[in-house]
C-alpha cells in the first residue's frame, strides 16, 4: 500500500462492533431519525421565504427582486462559515454541533418575522450559516452511529436522500398551515420545533461508535490531514463541479420549459416533481447499491459512469425536439447527479475516517460556492447565446467533475 494510503488509514477508526453488523434501511433510518427530522427542518425557513416571497416583499414595502436577492447572503454565509467550522466537526461531538445549528436556525426564523429589510438580510445570512453548520454535522452524526462499515456510509446517504425528498415535497408543509397563521406563524413554528429538537441532538451526540483513541490533528492540521486522504481533493472538486452544473441548470429550467414548450408555471410544477423525484430515487438506490459491500469499487465506478451520463443527458434536455424526450432527459440527468452525490458522500465518509466531519463540511461549502457560481455563469451564457450557450457553460462544469472523478481510484490502487 502506498505511503499516502497509510497516512489515510491512520485517520480511520479501527475495530468492529455491533454497529458494523448489516442492517436494513428501515433499521438504520430508525437509529438516525433525529438527524433525518432535523435535515427536513433545516430546509423550511428558505422554503417559507420562497413560497411567500410576494407577501413578505409587500410587508417590507420593497420589490420582489430586491427581497429575493437577499437569499444570496445565505450562500455567502454558508461558504465562509462552512470552511471555518469544518475542523470542529469531529473534534466536537457532531450532535452537539448540530444542536448549535438548530439554535441558530431558531434565531434566524424569529428574526425573519420582522418585516424590515435589514432583518430579512440577517435572516438569510443566519439561515445560510445555520445550514452550513447543521448538515455536515447531521451527516457525520448519522455515520458515527455505525462506525466505519457500510452501515455508516448508508446512514450518511440516507440523510442526503431525506434532504432531497424534503426539498421536493416540503412546500405543502408550509403553505397549508399558513392559511391559518400566515408566513410569520410558519417561522415561529419552525423556531419552536428547532428549540424542542435541540436537546435531543445534544444527547444524540454523546453516543458515538468511532475510535476515540484516533489521532487528533488540531484546527489547521485537520485540513492538512484531509488533503492527504486518497482522492479527497478530487472528490471535493467533483462536488463543486456537480453543484455548479446541476444547480445552475435548475435555476433556468422553468424558463427553458416555458420558452421551448410553452409550459405554464402550474404545469411546470410536475416537471419539478419529476426532477426532484428522480434525484431522490437515484440518491436512495445508489446509496444502497454502492454500500452493499465493504469495497469502495462500486462507488468509484458509479462516479465514472454516471457523471458521464449526466454530461450527455444535459445536452439531451436542451436539444430535445419534443417534450417527452426533454422530460426523459431531465429525469436521467437528475438521477445521474444523484448517484454522483451519493458516491462522493460514501467515499468521503469511508476514506476520511475521523476526519469525515471536516470532509463533509468542506464539501458542503464547495457545493454552496458551486451553486452560486453555476447560476451566475449560466446567466451570462444565457444572455450571450441563449439556452445552448447556457448548456455549454453547465457542460464545462460537468466535464470538470468527470475529469476529477477519473482521477479517483479504488482504494489500494496507485
Amino acid at each position: 500500500m502506498t505511503q499516502q494510503a497509510d497516512r489515510a488509514d491512520s485517520t480511520k477508526p479501527t475495530g468492529s462492533s455491533p454497529a458494523d453488523e448489516p442492517r436494513s434501511d428501515w433499521r438504520i433510518a430508525g437509529a438516525v431519525f433525529p438527524t433525518l427530522f432535523a435535515s427536513v427542518l433545516g430546509l423550511l425557513p428558505f422554503t417559507v421565504y420562497s413560497t411567500f416571497l410576494v407577501s413578505i416583499a409587500d410587508a417590507v414595502g420593497d420589490g420582489d427582486a430586491a427581497v429575493g436577492a437577499l437569499r444570496g447572503l445565505g450562500g455567502i454565509g454558508a461558504v465562509v462559515v462552512g470552511v471555518a467550522v469544518a475542523p470542529l466537526i469531529g473534534a466536537v461531538a457532531p450532535g452537539r454541533v448540530a444542536a448549535w445549528g438548530l439554535v441558530l436556525l431558531a434565531a434566524a426564523a424569529l428574526v425573519g418575522t420582522v418585516a424590515w429589510l435589514p432583518a430579512l438580510a440577517a435572516f438569510c445570512l443566519l439561515v445560510g450559516v445555520s445550514n452550513a453548520v447543521l448538515y455536515p454535522a447531521l451527516t457525520t452524526a448519522a455515520a458515527d452511529r455505525f462506525g466505519t462499515g457500510p452501515n455508516a456510509t448508508r446512514a450518511a446517504t440516507l440523510v442526503t436522500a431525506t434532504k432531497t425528498l424534503a426539498a421536493t415535497l416540503v412546500a405543502p408543509l408550509v403553505a397549508l398551515p399558513a392559511l391559518w397563521w400566515g408566513w410569520r406563524g410558519d417561522l415561529i413554528a419552525i423556531a419552536v420545533v428547532a428549540v424542542v429538537l435541540t436537546p435531543v441532538l445534544l444527547r444524540y451526540g454523546r453516543e458515538r461508535h468511532v475510535d476515540e483513541t484516533a489521532p487528533r490533528h488540531g484546527y489547521f492540521g485537520a485540513f492538512r490531514a484531509l488533503a492527504a486522504v486518497p482522492g479527497a481533493r478530487a472528490l471535493l472538486l467533483v462536488s463543486f463541479g456537480q453543484a455548479a452544473a446541476f444547480q445552475g441548470y435548475l435555476a433556468y429550467l422553468a424558463a427553458f420549459y416555458a420558452d421551448e414548450f410553452g409550459l405554464s408555471p402550474s404545469v411546470f410544477a410536475f416537471v419539478w416533481t419529476l426532477s426532484g423525484g428522480s434525484f431522490f430515487l437515484g440518491n436512495l438506490v445508489a446509496g444502497r447499491v454502492v454500500n452493499a459491500t465493504e469495497s469502495d469499487g462500486r462507488a468509484v465506478r458509479a462516479l465514472h459512469v454516471f457523471l458521464t451520463v449526466a454530461l450527455v443527458s444535459l445536452f439531451g434536455v436542451f436539444l430535445a425536439p419534443t417534450l417527452p424526450l426533454a422530460l426523459t432527459a431531465t429525469a436521467i440527468l437528475s438521477a445521474s447527479h444523484a448517484v454522483g452525490v451519493a458516491a462522493v458522500v460514501t467515499l468521503l465518509v469511508r476514506r476520511a475516517g475521523t476526519l469525515r466531519g471536516t470532509a463533509l463540511a468542506v464539501n458542503a461549502s464547495g457545493m454552496s460556492m458551486g451553486l452560486f457560481l453555476g447560476a451566475a455563469a449560466g446567466g451570462v451564457g444565457l444572455a450571450a447565446g441563449g439556452y445552448l450557450a447556457a448548456a455549454a457553460v453547465f457542460g464545462v462544469f460537468t466535464a470538470l467533475s468527470v475529469v476529477a472523478a477519473l482521477t479517483v481510484r479504488q482504494r489500494g490502487r496507485t
